[in-house]
């Protein structure tokens, strides 16, 4: 006996759950896979002669941590709260880079029919730094580029 049956791939619908959070009054979103864990700022070492986006480095059980103002990186106002900010760690090129934000949300279903792309100007924020905007029933949520976030620039 053998079963046989047809999919309707217009029927299938990508989703990516979004870890969100804020960076001054913009919400903003990146893929949950990518998020290693969250922490509380504590005990950061500042570097001499580092980009002035570059809040420090941690140590994190035994790993060196560069620790990135993600909202001074794309050219906004530096943190006011660092008590409600928390570090959001991910991997990029294999090394752990925490990213600095204002504060933490919640996590979000992303359908990739509900992602429209990027306006140009968010809020003066260069369009670039984004892979597109989630519309849901009450916010817009930013979706962060992460690679792009964390490029070096030839100038820093």
């Amino acid at each position: 006996m053998s079963l046989s049956f047809t999919v309707n791939n217009s029927q299938l619908s990508k989703t990516t759950e979004l870890a969100t959070f804020y960076i001054g009054e913009a919400l903003c979103g990146i893929d949950i896979l990518k998020v290693q864990e969250i922490n509380k700022v504590t005990n950061l070492t500042r570097v001499p002669q580092a980009p002035e986006y570059v809040s420090g480095i941690l140590n994190l059980r035994g790993s060196i941590v560069t620790i990135i103002d993600i909202g001074r990186k794309m050219g906004l106002e530096p943190l006011e709260d660092i008590e409600q900010s928390r570090i959001i760690i991910v991997k990029f090129e294999n090394e752990y880079v925490g990213l600095l934000v204002d504060r933490i949300a919640d996590i979000e279903v992303a359908e990739a029919d509900k992602i429209s792309p990027t306006p140009s100007s968010v809020k003066g924020v260069d369009e670039k730094f984004f892979k597109g905007v989630l519309r849901t029933e009450r916010d817009l949520i930013l979706i962060l580029d992460v690679k792009e976030v964390l490029k070096v620039d030839e100038s820093d």
